[in-house]
């Protein structure tokens, strides 16, 4: 007589528990009489589904959104005004990103200062500065609160133009700053020889050659130049302009290249990206660790990550002279300017897309145009500030 196997007491209780809860749903959800989760009501002007919500609601892991195309409700259009540092950049970002969503946006760079006036007296969508606003012009701002949403990095460096030089030509912090004041005239100064004995420098007066506009580069360079001298804290300071000791103005950074490139003997400083886009000579720099750098994006990653702890919760930051032996000493963040709380919503909703998508797929552009993409710590704190975005205090960001 066969007789069957009896099972475990272990074993029912793993067959039978599966079998009650499943049982209990079923009795929860055919209950007439529990709580109806709430619906989001229709609006006055009878939207259908596909409209964008007023109340978008996110994912929980909000990093995983991605810009796939165009969406329902949005601008097509949007102006920008304001940093020439990225515009390399921003040109390549808009023009894909027309071609992914079908938003067109028109990017002026007519220098930081420009953004942030455009940004404080609202005559453009979005602002871009080099440099970060200060307390008087945020409090000058006629839309309330502006956030800034940085988008890549990028190195100022000391270009020059001097023939038949075997290698980069090396600075110290101090023959820097008394190069700007006007103090080293010489091209042989004994303290550049100093700083560079294999080199043959020549009998040969420096040609300093500055910005004329208001601009981010000028204030990343003149806060470095501010930080390691206090003579020229103390007699220009750090500003997007300031009154220069000595030298000739040209307008934006293509404006410096072009006259560094076209005058011997002379010296500036530019964006990283401009320099190589010119084939300018750039110099190297001792940074705070005693050591001569050659600028590069590894250099300035590292200047960001060697201070990703101490940026502040608005990302107001500046990286100048950062520690470590790998840092270069002026590197610098650049930031879209934004009104916190917009009252037009399509431009919301374009807006903190398209700053979306250029903090994440936007990003895989940054290193073949010569900038420093964000850090993944530093692209968390950005996705807070671009979901804090609202339209009369609605979130704007519709999560994809």
């Amino acid at each position: 007589m066969n007789h069957q196997p009896k099972l475990p007491r272990g074993r029912i209780l793993t067959i039978l528990v599966p079998i009650l809860l499943i049982l209990t749903l079923m009795v929860t959800a055919c209950d007439t009489t529990s709580t109806p989760e709430p619906t989001a009501a229709p609006s006055a002007a009878g939207r259908s589904q596909s409209t964008p919500s007023a109340s978008p609601s996110l994912p929980s892991s909000i990093s995983s959104i991605r810009i796939t195309g165009p969406y329902e409700g949005e601008a097509r259009q949007l102006n920008g005004v304001g940093a020439t540092f990225p515009a390399a950049l921003y040109s390549k970002w808009f023009e894909e990103y027309a071609k992914l969503t079908g938003v067109r946006i028109n990017y002026q760079a007519i220098g930081s200062g420009g953004g942030i006036k455009s940004i404080i007296d609202q005559t453009a969508d979005f602002g871009a500065s080099d440099s970060p606003m200060t307390e008087e012009q945020l409090h000058q701002a006629k839309g309330g609160e502006i956030l800034h949403i940085p988008t890549t990095l990028g190195a100022v460096v000391p270009t020059y133009n001097l023939r038949g030089l075997s290698k980069p030509l090396r600075f110290t912090p101090d023959t820097l700053a008394a190069i700007f004041l006007g103090e080293i005239i010489k091209w042989n100064d004994p303290r550049l020889v100093a700083d560079n004995p294999d080199a043959i420098l020549p009998d040969k007066d420096i040609m300093v050659i500055h910005r004329s506009d208001g601009s981010g580069t000028t204030f990343v360079w003149t806060d470095y130049l501010s930080t390691v001298s206090p003579t020229w804290k103390s007699t220009v300071g750090r500003g997007t302009s300031v009154d220069w000791p000595v030298g000739l103005g040209a307008k934006g950074n293509a404006g410096v290249s072009g006259e560094v490139k076209q005058n011997e003997f002379s010296i500036g400083y530019v964006e990283l990206v401009y320099a190589i886009q010119n084939q300018l000579s750039v110099g190297d720099l001792k940074n705070r660790a005693g050591v001569f750098v050659t600028p590069s994006l590894e250099s300035v990653t590292a200047a960001a990550e060697a201070l990703s702890t101490t940026i502040p919760a608005d990302l107001r930051v500046s990286l100048i002279d950062a520690p470590g032996e790998k840092t270069w000493p002026i590197s610098s963040l650049t930031w879209l300017l934004i009104y916190k709380n917009m009252q037009d919503k399509p431009k919301a909703i374009a807006i903190t897309r398209m700053m979306w998508w250029a903090d994440h797929e936007g990003q895989k552009y940054a290193v073949s145009l010569g900038y420093a993409p964000l850090p993944e710590s530093l692209v968390k704190r950005v996705e807070e500030k671009i979901t804090s975005i609202t339209v009369d205090g609605q979130p704007a960001f519709p999560g994809r």
